[in-house]
Order: C-alpha cells, then structure tokens, then sequence
C-alpha cells in the first residue's frame, strides 16, 4: 500500500530530510547539501518565503518511507515570465513507478488547485539552488552546489508524462601549460583602453561590505535573460552569504571596477568540498568543519560559481579578463581541474568560452515539463 501524506510535524521534517542520506548510503558520487541549510527551507525560515509557496510531501510503502518530492509555486518567476508553473524539486524515489507516480499526483493535484497549468523540474527557489537531473555522467562526483541521482530517476519521471524542456551541460577545465601572451597583450589593452582595473588588497570582509550590493545586481543584470532565473531577494542574498561564508576566499574571487568603482565584471570559483560534505553527510560538527575549512584552505579542485559582465560592457572584450582569471586560479596551487557546473546547452556565449581551456564535457542536466 503506497500513502502520500504532506510534511507538517517535525519528525516528518527530519525524515524528509534524512530519507536520501539513506538511499544514497555508500554511493560516493552522491553528496548532500548540509543538513542545517535543508531544516532551515523546511522550517520556512529561509529566505525564499517571499515569493514563493511551497509543499513538501513523503511517500510511505508498506509503512515505510519510499520517496519525497517538494512543489514550489515561485510568484516571481512566473509573473516575470508570464507563465502558471510549478517547480518540483527535491524528488527522491525508490525505483518504484507507483510510488513516483504517487509523488508527482500529490504535487500536480496541489499545482492544478492553485491555477498552475504546468509543473516543470528539478527547479529550486532560484537559479543558485540545485537543479537539473542527472541524464549522463553518473559515474562523475557531484559537486556541493549539484544534487545527484540515480539513473532510474529519468524513467520514472518521463513514465509520469514529463517530457524535456532544457538540458544543462558541464565541464571540467583543466590547466593550461602556459598563460597565452596573446591574451595577455589584449586583456591589457581592453583594461588601459576602458580604465578597468581588477580590485586588489581586500579581505572578504572588506569585499563583502563594500561590494555585495553591486555584485547581486550584476548577478540579476547577468542572468536576466536565462532560462527560469528571477532576481533573488534581501533574504536569499543573505542566506546565500551565510551559507557559502566558509568558502568564500578572495583568491578565487575577481571583481573589476570602472574609474568610478561601477562592478564592471566578475567571476566567483569555490573551493570543492564535496568530499569533505559527504564523509561528514551534511552535518556541521566540529570535525566536519575542520574537513572542510581544510578543503577550502587548500582544494585539489575548483567550483565556478559565477561569471558576469554588465550589459553596457559587453562589446569591450572584458569577458577575455574574466577568463584569463579563470587561468591564472587554475594555475595556482595545487588544483587539478575547475568544474563549470551547469551551462544551458543552447547558450553559446559561455560555450564558446571554454574553447580556450582543455576541457572535457562529462555531466548532462535535464529540466522536464508536463502540461496539467
């Protein structure tokens, strides 16, 4: 007997939350989001309340816990792209047809009483959150801003009638030899010619301080445009400093400013510490933190956050600044390879970026849609 019942209590919020730690037990692609990010969505004390109407739903098998699935109703997005959509995320599922089945009921039913006329997913809150599901690249370690699965998940969900919307793809970039003087001679140029200059001497507190408003801006500027992004809020900007304050390191950081100190440009890379997430699983403890400081202190690999150019910048070449950045972190220290995480496959602007790195593409992301 399969029962899909809607999280309310607090037992049903921390099995939730703990059900795919179990599920995932001993698969070390898999790495969890912390588990202190998780109660703080599920407690609705997050920053994405604002905007947003969410349901979180478990699914039981013959009294035992099966699958999850959470539904977001994201206002902002819909009105700023003139849609009715649901977003489902946050699905887990034993390879069970009808207890996935069960799952995607219990959210479509609750969509099509709220007025939606699509569900679409894995979609977060917004674009900084997990989405996408895995199609290719399950043997590839996830990174701690990606959510894995198993390859089961994509027939379950295409046998509920979801049907493609978008792909993702990624990368891994790998070192160059050398610096292309090329590039060098003409980053130069760009910089004298338009009075860039890339910010220096600052700590993240300074940074953060003095930036963090223009950087979010940029971000929204950036991003405007791409598939379901919409502006963040006050309160998902300071959940997202709050959670990614460990990682936040100014040697991978880089800001340019105008001669007024406009943010001009920037790209954000974190050190990956996914490994020292999954071996702690998502919990915070003393031991984990030091796992993870160590990880961000001293990565074997990278994460690219975030690029950006500001719209009136475009046609001056500063994007070639960004990108020999890119390098100069990949060359230093110890890291062996940066992961691009997820590129909307149609969006040849960041493509054709990579063409100047030794790359690999090794991961593909599916966003699904189904009419109700």
């Amino acid at each position: 007997m399969i029962r899909v019942v809607p999280v309310e209590t607090a037992a049903q919020r921390r099995a939730f939350i703990r059900f795919p730690l179990r599920l995932y037990r001993g698969v070390k692609e898999f790495v969890p989001p912390l588990i202190s990010a998780e109660k703080k969505i599920l407690s609705g004390k997050s920053g994405h309340e604002k905007d947003s109407d969410s349901i979180f739903f478990l699914a039981y098998k013959d009294g035992k816990i099966a699958g999850r699935i959470q539904g977001i109703i994201q206002k902002a997005a819909n009105a700023k792209w003139k849609q009715a959509r649901c977003r489902f995320t946050r699905f887990d599922c034993i390879d069970d047809q009808a207890v996935a089945d069960a799952l995607f009921q219990a959210v479509e039913d609750w969509a099509r009483q709220r007025g939606m006329q699509e569900v679409v997913g894995p979609l977060g809150y917004s674009d900084l959150d997990r989405e996408g599901l895995l199609i290719e690249g399950f043997d590839q370690v996830s990174t701690f801003e990606e959510q894995y699965n198993y390859p089961y998940y994509a027939k379950l969900i295409e046998n509920r009638g979801y049907a493609k919307d978008v792909d993702w793809v990624e990368r891994k970039l790998f070192p160059p030899e050398e610096l292309d003087p090329k590039i060098e001679k003409l980053v130069a140029r760009i910089m004298e010619r338009n009075g860039f200059r890339i910010l220096t001497g600052l700590n993240m507190k300074q940074i953060i301080d003095r930036y963090a408003g223009k950087f979010f801006a940029l971000i929204d500027e950036t991003y405007a445009n791409l598939y379901g992004t919409v502006p963040l809020t006050d309160g998902e900007k300071q959940d997202i400093l709050s959670d990614f304050k460990l990682l936040l390191n100014p040697n991978y950081l880089r800001l340019i400013v105008d001669r007024d100190d406009n943010l001009v440009a920037l790209g954000l890379c974190l050190p990956s510490i996914g490994e020292a997430v999954r071996r702690s699983n998502g919990r915070l403890t003393p031991l984990s933190l030091i796992r993870i400081m160590r990880a961000a202190k001293h990565p074997k690999a990278l994460d690219l956050g975030l690029i950006g150019v500001a719209n009136q910048h475009r046609n001056t070449g500063v994007s070639w600044a960004i990108l020999l950045e890119v390098m100069k972190m990949l060359r230093s220290g110890q890291i062996e390879w940066c992961e691009t995480n997820l590129n909307l496959e149609d969006n040849k602007n960041i493509q054709n970026n990579w063409d100047r790195f030794e790359s690999v593409l090794h991961k593909r992301r599916r966003c699904y849609v189904k009419a109700l």
